[in-house]
């Protein structure tokens, strides 16, 4: 039985584990932080419970594939709900808008909100759904660096749709093509987000992803976001996997182009194969720096990070739900402070997620517990105590005249986390929170590999190489990665 050592627990970490362990490897995971999850995890404080990163649950057949594969029934271990309202809007104006999960009420709401044609918006979304349809086998579901993934029929109609696939315009470019009013397309913008990218730069491909919140939906899993990694953490365990927490990976052994094992507080484990789940950059430059690195790769733009504030809320408000988002006035701008200035505007987008409006004990009564997630550019030594004390007030002030109240009565206890923190907490470079930005219509292919071309046996999963960030696309590098490592053998 070959011995594999997976580095750090993060979403991918986990599932490379179950999938590596099930296929009659022995697998061990070494974590650094007390607990599992990396971004996927949770804070508790005042009787308040948050999820600490990720709020969004879509695509949750990702997450049940790994179930099946063990044998085991998912309603053991993990269960969710469906929402019938994906989030709620508000933008600048005023105009507030309910994206709803049925695709004919979400066109119909949208119809009358915007004053859009019907057509447009069914255009819109068949678009959408045709560019996934006809790249997700390439780009998604398998390593975009072996040459064999260009001989595949699927890659073969992937590249002879190339021209409707709008690489050469951004999204925003394609959003104005399809639609005049200004919300709207704010709207649709708001997707480059989803992988921490720049709806100004990133390129119209990116359109596709309303699809997949539209056709999969979003859920709210019982017990909350965490439920995901302990679920996952459970099902690894009893199948044999190997956690090991505090302990901190100080180097990959590099023997004669082969990694051979780890050094763990100072202690070496061999093993057959290496995983690093750590974010790329990191794995290079503090666990083999002897090594020659693949600066074009590490040197790329990152993707956004966050600036998060965990607010106990003494009051409840019905016009919210579980997601929300108040829409900055001057969008582009909110970007070009984040990408061009390392700074956060004054004119935000804030993202309030309330996982107390599903589960109630998240909260004491009559409470609510507010996650407030800002977009923020990467940690480059900016004055960050400047920056989150100036866009606190700024949060504040935009919450309280939408909502028409003094939100600063109702904060009875706060925790924050900033790109420093992420940074720390996670080892994700400069806090971004999907490894290198996707900011040009090559950014797929720059992503770096699942696999090392120079050093055998050494392999990599999670947000920070292919295929990307958020939980879906972790979990797939998860399933990639190992369909390497098997077939390599």
């Amino acid at each position: 039985m070959k011995k594999v050592i997976v580095i750090g627990s993060g979403i991918a970490g986990i599932a490379t584990s179950i999938r590596l362990q099930a296929a009659g490897y022995q697998v061990s995971i070494y974590e650094q932080n007390t607990y599992p999850g990396g971004k996927l995890s949770e804070i508790r404080f005042h009787d308040f419970r948050f999820d600490a990163g990720p709020s969004l649950f879509t695509m949750p057949h990702f997450v049940e594939e790994l179930f099946t594969l063990c044998d085991k029934k998912v309603s053991d271990y993990f269960s969710y709900k469906k929402k019938e309202n994906i989030c709620n809007y508000f933008f600048a104006d005023g105009k507030q808008f309910i994206s709803k999960a049925n695709q004919d009420d979400f066109i119909q709401n949208a119809r009358k909100v915007f004053d859009v044609e019907e057509q447009n918006l069914k255009s819109y979304l068949e678009n959408s759904k045709l560019k996934y349809d006809r790249t997700a086998t390439l780009f998604l579901e398998k390593s975009l660096h072996k040459l064999k993934t260009y001989f595949s029929k699927d890659t073969i109609h992937a590249i002879a749709s190339l021209s409707s696939l709008h690489l050469m315009k951004s999204l925003h470019q394609v959003n104005s093509t399809y639609f005049k009013d200004k919300n709207l397309i704010q709207f649709f913008n708001r997707f480059a987000t989803y992988n921490g990218s720049n709806p100004y730069q990133t390129p119209g491909i990116m359109s596709l992803i309303p699809h997949l919140e539209q056709y999969y939906g979003t859920y709210f899993p019982k017990g909350g976001m965490i439920s995901i990694t302990s679920s996952l953490v459970q099902l690894a365990q009893e199948i044999g996997v190997q956690f090991h927490y505090n302990s901190t990976i100080e180097k990959i052994e590099i023997s004669e182009h082969h990694a051979s094992g780890v050094f763990v507080n100072r202690n070496f484990i061999e093993a057959d194969i290496v995983v690093s789940n750590m974010d790329i950059v990191p794995t290079y430059r503090k666990l083999m720096p002897t090594q020659k690195a693949p600066e074009r790769i590490l040197k790329q733009e990152r993707s956004s990070s966050a600036l998060i504030f965990y607010w106990g809320i003494e009051k409840t408000f019905p016009m919210l739900d579980l997601h929300n988002i108040f829409f900055a006035k001057d969008y582009r701008a909110e970007f070009e402070a984040i990408f061009k200035h390392d700074t956060i505007a004054d004119d935000i987008t804030v993202y309030v997620n309330i996982s107390s409006k599903e589960q109630e004990k998240d909260a004491p009564p009559n409470c609510e517990n507010w996650f407030v997630l800002i977009n923020a550019p990467g940690n480059k030594n900016q004055d960050w105590e400047h920056i989150i004390e100036r866009t606190r007030a700024n949060v504040i002030a935009k919450l309280s005249d939408t909502l028409k109240i003094n939100l600063n009565e109702y904060i009875s206890c706060e925790s924050v986390l900033d790109p420093r923190t992420i940074e720390s907490k996670t080892q994700s470079y400069q806090g971004s929170l999907y490894g290198a930005a996707s900011n040009s219509q090559f950014a797929a292919f720059m992503r770096h590999p699942n696999f090392s071309q120079k050093i055998k046996n050494l392999f990599f999963c999670g947000g920070s190489i292919h295929p990307g960030g958020g939980i879906p696309l972790c979990l797939l590098s998860a399933k990639i990665t190992c369909d390497l490592i098997k077939t390599s053998e």
